[in-house]
C-alpha cells in the first residue's frame, strides 16, 4: 500500500447540496441542440475514429454493452428467472454444490500441439484425474477477449487477461463451443465450472473507445469526465504512441480544484513512481461521433488500461454490461458460478474538504454486489469474491453479496506462521476472523493462485492501525502490526533469504507455494533446490494443505501447488515484468497430464518452470507423492463433510509452533448441539513437538480418536479428554492430525 494515501473509515459525508453549490452538481437538464448529432461529413471507410459510422459500428458490434442489451431481453419475462431464492448468500449451499477446486491460470497450462485450453481442461482425462484426488470444481480463469483496441486492431492484455473487453471467449484458449463441452464433461461427473467477471473494470475495447467518442450512453459506463478544451492547460501532455498518461498528484489536485474529479483516493494500488501516480489519466484528443474533439480524465483503480465502471450513472449502462457479461457464462455457456474480481471498489464519493475521497468500503459496492449476486442467485448459480479489504467490508458485503469470499485474512498469515514457525499471528488472525463476524465457511481458503502472496494487511494497516493488538509479549498498534509481519515475511522470504521470490509493489511477494517453503527450509537459490530436499518440501507442502482443507468452507489449489512448481528466473521473463509487475515470474508453465514433456512454453508463451513433483498420471500412481498425501487429506474432508462444520475455537498452544481448530461436525445445522467435536492440530515447524491441547469445548472423559487418513494408525484411540479439558499430542515434523472426540467406554483395567 503507498503510505501517502492511507484508507480511512468514513461516515455520511459532510457535504450536502443544501449547505453548498457543490460544484458537481448537475446542471438543470434541458433540450439542448449540441444534444443532437449532426450530419458527419466525412467517410473515409479507413479512418479509425468517431467521423467513420463503419467504424462506430463494427465497435458497437464489437461491445459488451451491445452484447448485454440482447441477452437481457432473451431473459427478460421468463418462468425461469423466479425459480430460485436470491435475496440472502448462502455458504452452505454453494459448499454443497463444489468445496474442492481447481483455480486454473489459461495462458500457463501446457497442451497438446494445436489443442486449445478449453480443450485440455474439458477433457475425460483430466476430470478422471481431478476425481481421483476429490476436486469437485475447476475455476477456469479469464478466458473472454481481453486487453484493448487501437484503430482496428485488438491490442494484449495489460493485467492476465483481467482487463476484459468482450463477451467472446479468446481465441487463443479456444471455443465458445470447447467451454460448453467442458461444462459438460464438469456436470457428468458432478463438477462444476466457474467463470470470472470483472465489475470493476474494462479494459481499453469496443465499449471504452465507444465512450471516448461520447456515442449514445456508452460514457455512462465508465468514471469518465469530459475536460473543457479551455482547461485542457491543466492536462498533461500524452507522449506520442500512447493514447492516454497518469496524473501526477500535483494535476490531479488541480482538476479535482477545477471540479472535474473528486481528487485522490483513499490509496493506489500498483503504485509505481512515474507509472502509477494517482488513480486517473487523461486521454488524448479523441474524434467524437459528432465531430468534436474532446479530451477526458477517467478512473482507473487499477492499471492505466483498466478503466473503472461507474455503477451509479443515470444511464445504468455499467451496471447492465456486467449484468450481460454475467448471464452470457451462466446462462449461454453453462458454468455454474462466478468470480467477482475488483469488486470492493465500486463506488466512490468526494469528501470534506483535505480528506481522500472515500474509494473503500462504499455503500454502493455493497448495492451492487447485492444485485450481482442477486442476479446470479436468481439464475441458479452463486458467487466468491476477492474482497482485500478489512474484515468488517468483507462481513458487510458477504452479508448481501457474493456467497463466498477469498480468505484475505488468514492467507498471508499462515505462511507467515511457516516462515517463522510461530502461529501467533495466524491465531490473532482465525480470532479476529470470529469475533467481527466472518465465519470460515465463508471462505475460500487457498493455496496459491495466479497472485502474488499478498501481505497488504488492510485490516490491521487501515481501520485498525491505532487499535491495540497483544503480540509477541507486549502490547503493539495494527499499523505496527502490520509492519511487523510485512518485514518478517520479507526478511524469511526474498533476497539474501530467496533470490527467487520477488517483491510485488506494495502489494506482496511475487512466488510459488514450493518456492515460499524452500525459502523457509533454508534454500537461497533455485540451484540449491536439489532433488534431496523435495520430501521435506512436500512434507510442508501437504502441511498447508491440511491447513487450508480441515476447517470449514472451500479449499482451493492451483497447477502451480499440484506439480511443485518454482518460479522461473527473471530472466525469463524479463519483458513481462519490466514495467514491475514481477508476479509472472511465478506463473510459470507447466504441464498437468504430461502431454507435451518437450514443450519449453505454453501455447501462450509462457516459459515452463521446473515441477518438483511430476505430472498427475505419475503422482497418482505413486503411493508416497504429493497427490497421493493429498488424496487422503482429502478422504479424511470429505468423510466427516468438515467443509460445512462449525468453527467453535482457536485456543492457545503449549509450543509457539503448534495451530489447533475446533470445530463442530454438525453437517451444517448449526443449531444441532449434540454433533461430534473435532479438533484440527498442526506442526507449523521442521521439529518433533510434543503438547497439551486445551479448549473449553472438549468433554471431559471422551475418547480422543484419529481420524486421520494419512496415517497408519488412523480410527486408534490417542488418549482422553482430562479433567482440565485437555489431551497430550506429538506431532513429526510438519504433520497434521484430524482429530474427533468420541463418548467411548473406559477400556477396563487389567
Amino acid at each position: 500500500m503507498d503510505e501517502e494515501f492511507p484508507a480511512v473509515e468514513h461516515n455520511a459525508t459532510e457535504i450536502t447540496y443544501d449547505e453548498q453549490r457543490y460544484p458537481a452538481r448537475p446542471q438543470t437538464l434541458r433540450p439542448r441542440a449540441q444534444l443532437r448529432r449532426p450530419d458527419q461529413r466525412r467517410t473515409d471507410w479507413r479512418a479509425a475514429d468517431g467521423t467513420n459510422p463503419s467504424y462506430v459500428q463494427w465497435l458497437v458490434s464489437q461491445s459488451m454493452l451491445a452484447d448485454a442489451d440482447v441477452l437481457s431481453r432473451q431473459l427478460s419475462g421468463q418462468p425461469s428467472m423466479w425459480r430460485n431464492p436470491y435475496a440472502r448468500p448462502d455458504a452452505r449451499r454453494a459448499l454443497r454444490t463444489a468445496s474442492v477446486w481447481f483455480t486454473a491460470y489459461p495462458i500457463s497450462l501446457v497442451t497438446r500441439p494445436g489443442e486449445s485450453f478449453l480443450a485440455t481442461l474439458g477433457s475425460d482425462q483430466l476430470w478422471q484425474a481431478f476425481q481421483d484426488i476429490g476436486i469437485d470444481a475447476v475455476h477456469t480463469g479469464p478466458v473472454k477477449r481481453a486487453g484493448g483496441i487501437s484503430g482496428w486492431q485488438f491490442t494484449p492484455s495489460v493485467d492476465g487477461h483481467f482487463d476484459r473487453i468482450s463477451t467472446h471467449i479468446d481465441a487463443a484458449f479456444g471455443t465458445e463451443e470447447e467451454f460448453r463441452r467442458l461444462c459438460e464433461v464438469a456436470d457428468a461427473r458432478n463438477g462444476s465450472v466457474i467463470d470470472d467477471i470483472v465489475p470493476g473494470h474494462t479494459g481499453k475495447g469496443p465499449d471504452f473507445r465507444l465512450a471516448e467518442m461520447a456515442y449514445e450512453d456508452y460514457p455512462g459506463i465508465y468514471h469518465m469526465v469530459e475536460v473543457l478544451e479551455e482547461d485542457w492547460d491543466l492536462l498533461p501532455e500524452v507522449p506520442e504512441g500512447q493514447d492516454a498518461i497518469n496524473l501526477d498528484a500535483v494535476a490531479e489536485a488541480k482538476l479535482a480544484g477545477a471540479g472535474y474529479i473528486i481528487g485522490a483516493l483513499q490509496r493506489v494500488i500498483f503504485y509505481a513512481p512515474g507509472v502509477k501516480e494517482t488513480n486517473w489519466s487523461a486521454t488524448a484528443p479523441v474524434a467524437g461521433v459528432d465531430g468534436k474533439v474532446r479530451r477526458w480524465v477517467y478512473l482507473h483503480y487499477f492499471k492505466q488500461g483498466q478503466p473503472s465502471i461507474n455503477w451509479l450513472d443515470p444511464t445504468f449502462a455499467g451496471m447492465r454490461l456486467v449484468i450481460g457479461d454475467a448471464l452470457h457464462s451462466l446462462g449461454d455457456l453453462g458454468t455454474h458460478a462466478l468470480r467477482l474480481d475488483a469488486n470492493g471498489f465500486l463506488g466512490v464519493e468526494k469528501s470534506a474538504e483535505g480528506l481522500p475521497a472515500w474509494s473503500e468500503g462504499h455503500p454502493l459496492s455493497q448495492a451492487a454486489n447485492h444485485v450481482i449476486a442477486g442476479m446470479v442467485r436468481k439464475v441458479g448459480g452463486f458467487t466468491f469474491q476477492e474482497l482485500n479489504l478489512t474484515v468488517e467490508d468483507i462481513r458487510d458485503t458477504g452479508r448481501v453479496g457474493a456467497d463466498l469470499s477469498y480468505d484475505f485474512v488468514n492467507r498471508p498469515a499462515y505462511h507467515h506462521a511457516l516462515a517463522t514457525g510461530d502461529t501467533e499471528f495466524l491465531r490473532l488472525t482465525l480470532r479476529t476472523s470470529i469475533e467481527v463476524g466472518v465465519d470460515p465457511v465463508s471462505l475460500v481458503h487457498a493455496l496459491q493462485n495466479h497472485d502474488e502472496l499478498t501481505y497488504e494487511l488492510v485490516h490491521w494497516a487501515t481501520l485498525h492501525c491505532a487499535d491495540t493488538y497483544h503480540f509477541r509479549g507486549r502490547e503493539t498498534s495494527g499499523g505496527e502490526l502490520a509492519a511487523t509481519i510485512r518485514a518478517d515475511l520479507l526478511r524469511c522470504l526474498t533476497g539474501e533469504a530467496a533470490d527467487y521470490n520477488l517483491v510485488f509493489t506494495t502489494n506482496g511477494i511475487a512466488c510459488t507455494t514450493a518456492s515460499v517453503i524452500a525459502a523457509t527450509q533454508g534454500l537461497r537459490t533455485l540451484d540449491e533446490i536439489q532433488d534431496e530436499h523435495v520430501e521435506n518440501i512436500r512434507r510442508a507442502h501437504l502441511l498447508l494443505a491440511m491447513y487450508n482443507a480441515w476447517q470449514p468452507g472451500v479449499f482451493a489449489l492451483s497447477g502451480w501447488d499440484l506439480l511443485g512448481m518454482l518460479p522461473v528466473p527473471a530472466d525469463a521473463v524479463r519483458d513481462l515484468i519490466a514495467t514491475g509487475d514481477t508476479r509472472w515470474i511465478h506463473r510459470s508453465a507447466h504441464d498437468l497430464m504430461g502431454l507435451a514433456p518437450d514443450a519449453a512454453v505454453s501455447s501462450s508463451g509462457m516459459p515452463r518452470g521446473r515441477s518438483l513433483y511430476g505430472s498427475l498420471p505419475t503422482q497418482l500412481a505413486s503411493d508416497t507423492s504429493f497427490v497421493a498425501g493429498l488424496c487422503s487429506v482429502l478422504v479424511t474432508r470429505r468423510h466427516h463433510d468438515i467443509a460445512v462444520a462449525t468453527q467453535l475455537d482457536i485456543p492457545d498452544v503449549p509450543h509457539p509452533g503448534m495451530l489447533v481448530l475446533v470445530h463442530r461436525l454438525d453437517g451444517g445445522e448449526t443449531t444441532v448441539v449434540d454433533a461430534p467435536i473435532q479438533v484440527t492440530v498442526l506442526n507449523f515447524t521442521g521439529d518433533t513437538i510434543h503438547g497439551n491441547v486445551r479448549s473449553t469445548c472438549l468433554t471431559p472423559g471422551h475418547a480422543v480418536v484419529n481420524a486421520t487418513a494419512v496415517t497408519a494408525t488412523a480410527g486408534e484411540e490417542i488418549g482422553r479428554v482430562d479433567g482440565l479439558q485437555s489431551f497430550s499430542v506429538s506431532l513429526d515434523p510438519y504433520a497434521g492430525l484430524f482429530l474427533v472426540l468420541e463418548p467411548r467406554p473406559s477400556e477396563p483395567l487389567d
